[in-house]
């Protein structure tokens, strides 16, 4: 997820990129870059780090040019460095380019330029497309485009401009927002409101496919080569709740991202006929993958529960041991890995001090590390053999929301690629759960689109409450364990998670009168379990919500309410329960008047041991 701003008017152009690219920071700081037309020249400014950096190098040197793009970067392909960053530009530097999203194919595109003879001077995936413009631009920009994106497969929003058109720039939008902002003689692009709310609030939302021009005095915008006429929305809101997408709060905005970050995490990975996974970071060979007699998975705080889910998934397709540690316990009981153990190691941040100890304490007994984490470059992501990413986007929230979501994601491709090498998932289980795989993003979105009201009012239930038990057998274990995590961090309420079948060993003993229990029912072949084990504490008077698929009315018999989930694959069922967990705990702590965002003790990024 990164920022990007076009302008084209009467004003200078580089104070209000500035702006506007301040206003975006929440969506990437890696790295940011400015290009304007000026004198009929390409000037580009480019800076690793943060905004300040980039104003710092141009130093109020804002000359008089009247058009440009600009960008801030949360890293995908490519280290933040100044000469990844954005703009990219042509061989002949009069096509500049910015770019959110990923070219799934740019390292065949780009070995096609090469042997034109286009030069390249980055490793990104972005600075294909400038490439791609100059080979097919013959006077008009937006044709360009249009030959260029039928070329690319990914996702992308991409704003150009050229020298040689200095009234126009163009953009294309594909599985990335893009919006255009129309002002009084003056136009703007950018990914996202907040950039240029100060300026305007009249604009249009770009759909996928669709292409654009936008001058000084029009905007046109196409589809399927006709031009169509848009619609004009009017934005209202302040310009601080904007960087939140118009949220009340970071960690709402984030809920509500999960399908798109899910989306994200699966892009350019998976083949579904064939049932194949592929990781553009991370390669083994069958030979390697048979090495391995144990899989050790370490983590911290919500990253552990994705290594708690991970341990199900992976012992039950590939019938390999794995053992979840937390990190700071790791390294300090002399843990039994070697050269034939893989260590997955999942960090949101790539920065977690624990886990990056468990990761060297892993290297140097031999074993072969896999870090799953969000940010490109970070530590764990240097130090690690191997690397998935998630690129789940900047995680605003403390609370951790999105980045669990496509851990999971991560978690099951990382398991299905290894059952293709070890051969140890037939063909139809692979493909059966291919298709459930690219469901989940939709399904996640049919849950926030429905769900709301009903946890709302949960929520007020429970608001006024001390103490709230989440039951669960199996992977719904795990999740329980997330549920009630989230519920501590911003509501504060004591809430405790335990697997179902350990009630009757002491636990039973806190049950009482009216006091709220969240029972994951999901997972078929313990069932009947969980339902005896619902029953003991409806026996003493608990009050009892319920969560199950669509369709499973018999549990209504036996609990209070009943939160329906849409069907997926029992194995998969994680991605789709957490996410009404994660909204009762957002309403329960709204309804408290807490601190959603910045919750109290608490930290983002946890760099100390």
């Amino acid at each position: 997820m990164c920022g990007i701003i076009g302008y084209i008017g009467e004003q200078k152009a580089i104070p209000l990129l500035l702006h506007g690219l301040k206003s975006l920071e929440y969506r990437g700081y890696d790295s940011a870059g400015t290009a304007v037309i000026e004198n009929g020249q390409l000037q580009v400014q480019k800076a690793k780090g943060k905004i300040c950096v980039l104003e710092e190098k141009i130093a109020g040197n804002f000359g008089q040019a009247k058009v440009g793009i600009a960008h801030t970067r949360w890293a995908t392909h490519g280290r933040p460095s100044d000469e990844n960053s954005h703009p990219h530009m042509d061989c002949h530097k009069e096509i500049a380019v910015v770019h959110n999203g990923i070219i799934e194919n740019y390292l065949q595109i780009k070995e096609e330029l090469e042997q034109k003879g286009h030069v390249f001077v980055s490793d990104t995936d972005t600075e294909v497309i400038p490439h791609l413009l100059e080979e097919y631009y013959e006077g008009n920009l937006l044709q360009a485009m249009e030959k260029a994106t039928k070329k690319m497969r990914g996702s992308y929003a991409i704003v150009a401009i050229c020298v040689k058109e200095p009234d126009v720039l163009v953009a294309a939008r594909k599985d990335n927002p893009l919006i255009i902002g129309l002002g009084d003689n003056e136009n703007f692009f950018a990914s996202d409101i907040p950039a240029i709310i100060n300026s305007t609030r009249n604009i249009l939302i770009l759909q996928d496919g669709e292409l654009a021009a936008i001058y000084q005095d029009r905007v046109d915008v196409y589809a399927n080569g006709q031009k169509v006429k848009k619609e004009i929305v009017r934005i209202d809101w302040d310009a601080e709740a904007s960087k939140k997408g118009g949220y009340a709060h970071f960690m709402l905005k984030e809920i509500h991202e999960q399908p798109w970050a899910l989306n994200q995490t699966l892009q350019g990975r998976i083949e579904e006929e064939h049932g194949k996974v592929y990781f553009h970071d991370f390669s083994m060979s069958k030979e390697e993958a048979q090495r391995i007699h144990k899989i050790a998975v370490v983590a911290c705080g919500t990253a552990y529960h994705a290594g708690l889910v991970a341990k199900y998934a992976i012992e039950k397709l590939l019938r390999i041991p794995v053992e979840v540690d937390i990190a700071s316990e790791f390294r300090y009981r002399d843990p039994m890995v070697d050269q034939n153990t893989l260590l997955v190691v999942v960090s949101q941040s790539g920065e977690t001090a624990d886990t990056l100890a468990a990761l060297r304490e892993g290297k140097k007994k031999g074993a072969r590390v896999v870090a799953i984490t969000n940010v490109l470059g970070s530590s764990i992501s240097r130090e690690a053999d191997d690397i998935i990413y998630t690129w789940a986007g900047p995680e605003i929230a403390v609370a951790s929301t999105k980045a669990y979501l496509t851990q999971l994601m991560a978690v099951y491709l990382l398991t299905l690629y290894l059952g293709d090498l070890l051969d140890k998932i037939d063909l139809p289980t692979r493909q059966k759960m291919m298709e459930a795989i690219y469901r989940l993003p939709h399904q996640v979105e049919e849950i926030l689109q429905n769900l709301v009201p009903e946890l709302q009012q949960l929520a007020k239930r429970f608001a006024q409450k001390n103490d709230i038990f989440y039951l669960g057998r199996g992977m719904d274990y795990a999740v329980v364990l997330e549920g009630a995590l989230k519920m501590k961090e911003i509501s504060y309420i004591r809430a405790e998670a335990y697997a179902a079948g350990e009630l009757k060993h002491g636990t039973l003993a806190l049950i009482e009168e009216d006091v709220p229990i969240l029972a994951l029912a999901t997972q078929m072949d313990v069932y009947e379990k969980m339902i005896s084990n619902i029953k003991e504490v409806k026996a003493r008077g608990a009050y009892v919500v319920g969560f199950t698929y669509e369709g499973n009315t018999d549990l209504t018999k036996t609990v209070d309410h009943v939160v329906y989930l849409p069907q997926t694959d029992d194995l998969l069922a994680p991605i789709l329960s957490v996410v009404p967990l994660q909204l009762l705990s957002y309403y329960t702590a709204i309804e408290r008047g807490c601190d959603v965002d910045q919750p109290r003790n608490l930290a983002k990024s946890v760099t100390v041991e």
